[in-house]
């Protein structure tokens, strides 16, 4: 049995990886391998590349550049943990995937979506969650949120413009994908929306074949 590939997306601060990390976890408890990563990272090399994207001694790099790193830390990703874990028949959770690429590198920065589609086709083909969770929330709380918990990076240095626009590419890949990207509320306390979670990962484990 090929294995289930599950996304957290959203933007800064709306509880992408507690969520993930939830979910890895009841799912390990219902029985299933489950493999639990996050992007950019994943692997070792993976990791480096995240470094240098997130560090903010970086802040004259390009668009281009940012996107191409962001691709080459996702094929090694894929090709030494995700699909490995899925052809074993194992649950992958990963903490953002190509999604986020369309909403901050296509939305947020302004690059061609069909540039987009042509870089994603070599850097997955075609590789696609097969249930993403959109965990939406306003910009301002979601920064709010995210200020004193992790370490400053690059991105969170963008003026709110910018974390606004990436929400909106969030919402109007949803709009494209209705049954693949489901919205859930993440103003809410993070219990509530684990309630919500699960009660959306239920629903979709009662339809497949396992």
């Amino acid at each position: 049995m090929k294995g289930i590939f599950i996304s957290f997306e959203g933007i800064e601060g709306s509880g992408k990886s507690t969520q993930a990390s939830l979910l890895s976890k009841y799912l390990s408890e219902k029985g299933y391998e489950t493999v639990l990563t996050a992007e950019p990272g994943g692997t070792p090399i993976s990791q480096k590349i995240r470094e240098i994207l997130l560090s903010i001694d970086n802040k004259n790099m390009t668009y281009m550049t940012e996107l191409l790193l962001y691709n080459a830390a996702r094929v090694q990703h894929i090709h030494e943990l995700i699909m490995p874990a899925l052809n074993r028949g194992a649950f992958v959770i990963t903490d953002r995937f190509t999604d986020s690429t369309y909403a901050y590198q296509g939305y947020g920065r302004g690059i061609s979506l069909n540039l987009l589609d042509k870089i994603d086709l070599i850097a997955t083909n075609n590789l696609r969650p097969d249930l993403t969770f959109l965990l939406d929330l306003d910009v301002e709380t979601g920064l709010m949120r995210n200020k004193g918990i992790n370490k400053i990076d690059r991105l969170e240095l963008e003026d709110i413009e910018f974390h606004k626009k990436v929400r909106a590419g969030y919402l109007a890949l949803a709009e494209k994908e209705p049954d693949r990207i489901k919205i859930v509320d993440a103003s809410m306390e993070y219990n509530i929306v684990y309630k919500k979670v699960i009660s959306i990962i239920a629903n979709f484990i009662s339809h497949l074949d396992l």
